[in-house]
């Protein structure tokens, strides 16, 4: 029996969490009330987690202390959507508990639990019931009374895993949205996957399979380098080296490329040394790449080779950032869609994002962003209420003045921007933004995906729908007169304007011919037509 977890059954655990969310990630994405190409509660945990598995991939110490700071380091760097933000301060709380330890007991665990609830409700503004929130709650709060009577870990997980299974269960009974869809939340069964995932490791059902290709892809999705030119330092290891090791010698073992990548990391940093004997990945920090290829070059042969020299290139930012006029505010936008990309660029967006609905950034991509804009004081717009959280949690991971506008759609963003005034203080900027962006009222027009009831619809998968921010307001079977009825449902005696931004799989000519007749139909209102390019999305529509 388990009665205590070390670094390495640790390392375990959270690798089994991962498989096994990224197994039933579909499921997950299945449960999310609106029938629409949403955010994806099961993928956005499971990118967020991942993120975390890539930077426990890189710590080669099975020390808790340095697996722990990976974990939260990585979870809050990749956190995406409100649930992957939500599940990276659990996260946190875990880790601030796991890397005081040298083994984990159940005492330990439920401590762990309480503070990863705690700093997760401290990241919700105003925390729901009936979330996520409720079912690691629960948990941390049974796993406190269980402690005290269960020390050994195969009862104890797996009574705390049943009393967050039996929360999870009444989610739609504190959430009434929950119930009219006829689903269970969406982060806390993902939450659920996950330990799932870790009691399997505890009670050595080791039947699941990391899947390590997907680790593996890491170098690909390497992004350029990157530094801050607003902090260039010194760079410790000159030259990023990258490579593959092909053809093994019959002599090589899997053993081998354990020795491989500790050696690396005796020479370097950053390493990453992943796959198995059929082809091995390489990535390392070092001022001696001569001697990590030789290193390599004792398992098999070397293939696609690319060393870069870091220092000539930070030479080469220190130059552009002694050059370059500094703005005395900066912005950061979040879209989807090259037209409505270069309607925020026109408007004075310095960076923007691709992003929105069906693709959340991390905190990361947003952090990244931040640090692109040559000023010190940079406005972020998320435009979508999934990504608000990340952008608030992207605030943490630069050193720069940061103020997140708390946009939810794509035309709220736009009227934040309009209402910018150069000549006026920050507090009265800020507020004049999110003022603005509440007078705007927002639509879209998309198919459904799967069938369900919700809103008073009966709605079969495939269906026209269109909503707002909130709420499915018309369906039909042709875009055109699903874009009709919901303009009918947006617009007020008040209305003056009416945008309607054309996705890529509108014709333009189709788009105008919808704004002649709308503006016939609405006389008091101007109506304009204007290409968005976004995905999945047939209209994007702005009411004001």
């Amino acid at each position: 029996m388990t009665k205590t977890i070390n670094g390495a059954t640790f390392r375990k655990m959270l690798f089994a969490g991962c498989s096994n969310l990224e197994k039933n990630k579909k499921y997950v994405d299945s449960l999310n009330v609106f029938p629409v190409p949403d955010g994806d509660t099961g993928t956005n945990t499971f990118l967020t987690l991942k993120s975390a598995i890539n930077e426990i991939n890189n710590c080669t110490s099975n020390n808790l202390e340095d697996l722990s700071n990976a974990l939260s380091k990585g979870a809050l760097r990749g956190a995406r959507g409100n649930s992957g933000v939500i599940l990276s301060q659990i996260l946190k709380g875990i880790a601030q508990v796991t890397k005081t330890c040298t083994e984990i007991t159940t005492k330990n665990f439920a401590k762990a639990l309480k503070e990863g609830s705690a700093i997760a409700y401290q990241a919700v503004t105003k925390p729901k019931e009936g979330t996520i929130l409720t079912v690691i709650r629960t948990m941390a709060e049974e796993a406190g009374t269980a402690c005290k009577k269960m020390t050994e870990f195969e009862d104890f997980l797996k009574y705390v895993i049943d009393k967050g299974e039996e929360i999870l269960q009444k989610t739609p009974e504190m959430l009434p949205v929950l119930a009219k869809a006829g689903v269970i939340d969406a982060g806390g069964r993902a939450l659920m996957v996950i330990f799932q995932g870790f009691y399997k490791v505890i009670i050595n059902d080791e039947t699941f399979e990391f899947e390590m290709t997907d680790i593996a892809k890491t170098l690909d999705n390497i992004k350029e380098f990157h530094v801050n030119l607003e902090a260039l330092a010194d760079i410790e290891f000159g030259y990023c080296t990258e490579f593959m090791i092909i053809h093994m010698f019959k002599k090589t073992t899997e053993s081998d490329i354990d020795k491989l990548r500790e050696k690396l990391m005796s020479i370097g940093d950053s390493v990453i040394c992943t796959g198995d004997l059929s082809l091995v990945k390489i990535h390392v920090h070092t001022n001696e790449p001569n001697k990590a290829l030789g290193y390599a070059l004792e398992l098999g042969e070397l293939y696609n080779l690319k060393i870069e020299n870091m220092r000539e290139q930070n030479r080469e930012l220190r130059k552009l950032a002694e050059n370059k006029n500094e703005k005395p505010y900066g912005m950061v936008s979040v879209c989807a869609g090259d037209g409505l990309s270069a309607v925020f660029k026109d408007l004075g967006v310095d960076h923007i994002i691709e992003g929105g609905q069906t693709m959340n950034p991390s905190a990361d991509d947003i952090a990244q962003a931040i640090e692109a804009v040559p000023s010190k004081t940079v406005y972020v717009f998320p435009n979508n209420k999934n990504i608000i959280l990340a952008a608030e949690q992207a605030k943490a991971l630069s050193q720069k003045q940061v103020y997140v506008i708390p946009t939810t759609s794509v035309p709220q963003g736009i009227s934040a921007i309009l209402a910018f005034n150069p000549d006026a203080d920050k507090d009265e900027n800020i507020q004049n933004m999110k003022e603005s962006s509440q007078i705007v009222r927002s639509g879209s027009i998309t198919n459904a995906v799967r069938t369900t009831s919700v809103d008073g619809f009966d709605i079969k998968e495939g269906e026209i729908i269109g909503l707002d921010e909130s709420h499915i307001r018309a369906k039909g079977e042709t875009i055109e007169q699903t874009l009709e009825d919901l303009v009918n449902a947006l617009v007020s005696e008040e209305s003056v304007n009416i945008t309607l931004f054309y996705g890529a799989g509108v014709e333009e000519a189709k788009a105008i011919e919808m704004q002649d007749k709308l503006a016939e139909k609405f006389s008091n209102c101007e109506v304009t037509a204007i290409y968005g390019g976004q995905p999945v999305y047939y209209y994007v529509v702005s009411v004001e």
